[in-house]
Order: C-alpha cells, then sequence, then structure tokens
C-alpha cells in the first residue's frame, strides 16, 4: 500500500507535467549569459479560451486578444543570497524589438512569449532561461483545487470591476474571488503597484499551501492540484522540469520571506506617451538593481 501511494505522488506530477502546453519562448537574439538563473512568469489576461459561462463566473469581461495580466521575472542567484520576484509593470514604456516603443504589454499581443522575452532581455540584459504563464481559468482552478488559499486581505476591497467585496483582514478565498483579488487595482490606492505586490503575495500564498500534508497526503487534492495547474499553463519550449521546480521554490519563498518580494524601480505611474498614459521607469535605480542581478551581487530587502 505505502509503495502504491509513493508512486501515485510521484507519478502524479509527472502526468500534469506531460499534460502542459509548450510555446515558443526563445527569440534568435539573445542577451548574454548572466550570473544566476532568470525566468519570466507571465499572468494572460487573454478571454479566448473561456466560455461564457466561465467569463461570467470569473467576472473577466469579454475583451479580445491576448494581454499580460502580470509580468514577474523570477531570479535565482548561483553566488549566495536570497532569490526574487520581481514585478514588470505591464504598461512600462519600453523599447520593442521591431516594433519602436510602446507598452511591454504590446510585445506580448504583438509577438507573444517570444517577443516578450526578447523585449525584456533587451532592457535588462538578463539571459531569460525560461518562460511559464497561466491563464484566468487556470489560476482560478488552482485555488479551488487546493479548496482556497488563505490570504490576509490588507484592507477593505469593494471593486465592482474585479467582482469582489473583500474586508480586511485573514479569510480563505476561493477561485473566482482569489482571481478578482489579484486582478483589482481601482479599489487599490497604489494602482498597478499595489496589485502587483498581492499578486506576487498570493503566489507565494498558493504555493505555501500546495506544500502542506492537507495536500500532498490527500490523493484527490494531490491530483487536482497538478492537473489543474497543468491544465492552465504553458511553459517555454526550453524550460525544463528542473526550471519549473525553482520557479515554484521561489514563489513559495515568499511566504516564509526567504524570497524577496520586489517591483522594478519607478518613476512615474502616468506618464503621457504616444502609448497614452504609460509607467515610466527609473532608469538609474532600475539598471542598479539588473546589475546587481547580472554581476550575482546578493539583493537586499527594500528598507
Amino acid at each position: 500500500m505505502l509503495t502504491a501511494w509513493l508512486v501515485f505522488l510521484v507519478a502524479t506530477p509527472l502526468i500534469a507535467w506531460l499534460r502542459i502546453e509548450r510555446v515558443d519562448a526563445s527569440p534568435d537574439a539573445r542577451a548574454a549569459s548572466s550570473s544566476g538563473t532568470t525566468y519570466l512568469l507571465v499572468g494572460n489576461d487573454g478571454r479566448g479560451d473561456l466560455s461564457p459561462e466561465e467569463r461570467r463566473r470569473l467576472g473577466t469581461g469579454s475583451s479580445e486578444g491576448q494581454r499580460t495580466d502580470s509580468i514577474i521575472l523570477v531570479h535565482v542567484p548561483s553566488t549566495g543570497g536570497p532569490r526574487a520576484l520581481i514585478s514588470i509593470p505591464r504598461d512600462s514604456f519600453l523599447e520593442i524589438p521591431g516594433q519602436g516603443s510602446n507598452k511591454v504589454n504590446a510585445a506580448f499581443a504583438i509577438g507573444g512569449p517570444e517577443l516578450l522575452v526578447q523585449t525584456l532581455e533587451q532592457r535588462t540584459g538578463l539571459r531569460i532561461d525560461g518562460y511559464a504563464e497561466i491563464g484566468f481559468a487556470g489560476f482560478a482552478g488552482v485555488v479551488d483545487s487546493l479548496g482556497g488559499v488563505e490570504i490576509c486581505v490588507p484592507f477593505d476591497m469593494d471593486d465592482p470591476k474585479a467582482h469582489i467585496n473583500l474586508k480586511e483582514g485573514c479569510q480563505l478565498l476561493d477561485g473566482p474571488t482569489s482571481l478578482g483579488y489579484v486582478r483589482a487595482r481601482y479599489s487599490d490606492p497604489r494602482g498597478d503597484l499595489g496589485r502587483a505586490e498581492r499578486q506576487r503575495q498570493f503566489l507565494g500564498a498558493i504555493m505555501d499551501r500546495a506544500a502542506t500534508p492537507s495536500t500532498v497526503l490527500l490523493p484527490w487534492r494531490w491530483w487536482g492540484f497538478t492537473q489543474s495547474a497543468a491544465s492552465g499553463m504553458a511553459i517555454g519550449d526550453n524550460t525544463s522540469m528542473i526550471d519549473m521546480a525553482q520557479i515554484l521554490l521561489t514563489m513559495r519563498g515568499v511566504s516564509g520571506g526567504s524570497t524577496l518580494s520586489l517591483q522594478v524601480p519607478v518613476a512615474n505611474m502616468n506618464a503621457q506617451t504616444s502609448a497614452g498614459s504609460s509607467v515610466l521607469w527609473d532608469d538609474a535605480a532600475a539598471d542598479r538593481l539588473f546589475q546587481q542581478l547580472r554581476d550575482g551581487e546578493p539583493l537586499v530587502a527594500p528598507s
């Protein structure tokens, strides 16, 4: 009986791994290799794969096309120091190879993962070694497969556009409510920066919940979590199972404090550009951050 359970425990994620969609995320022009390993984690805001019923249940609206709701660099150092999740505002005004300057979200809409990776490599100088993407329905399904995820809501959040009305305090959120929590920005005084921080917080909470005995030791929950995660994900064609494990371990570290939860330094959240209202980085501070990552210099938590 024990042997059968151990086989199930190991085989379940392997089955899930084989089900994950593969996408081309490797541009021809690449940044030079640098210290450590850096991955790109993307939340896909596209609604194309959702049925009308799913759109109503998840409160996603009806916008078409592929967009990113979150863009996060996942950095694993090779020289010691903490791991890091670094959010890139989706409205960041950057140079997109072959397309001129635009919001970074446009890179994904125009050229998918490949152009988004190329854009970020060009701006940061970091080699992106792997890619992972999760969609709307996939996110909600992962949360529900875990029986919900406990999160400490930092303040009252009444956001009809995100379909949530939450009170401040720690509580168990189901899939659709979790999706609203990580998407909401109109109820957050910090706008997209606050939303990005909640997204990093929630990724940590999901992985913390997934690693508990109540998930791993219950066959139906372990199967549900791994299979729902696989069905809602896509990974780069050069992303290995070890790479994915590194991404998940880094996410989990947010809850325990071993992973730094960071935001690319921003100078202006509402700059008027040729692409409309955009986010301008603090270029000097951002360049220092990416230089530290490239050189393997340990990062420190912001004061």
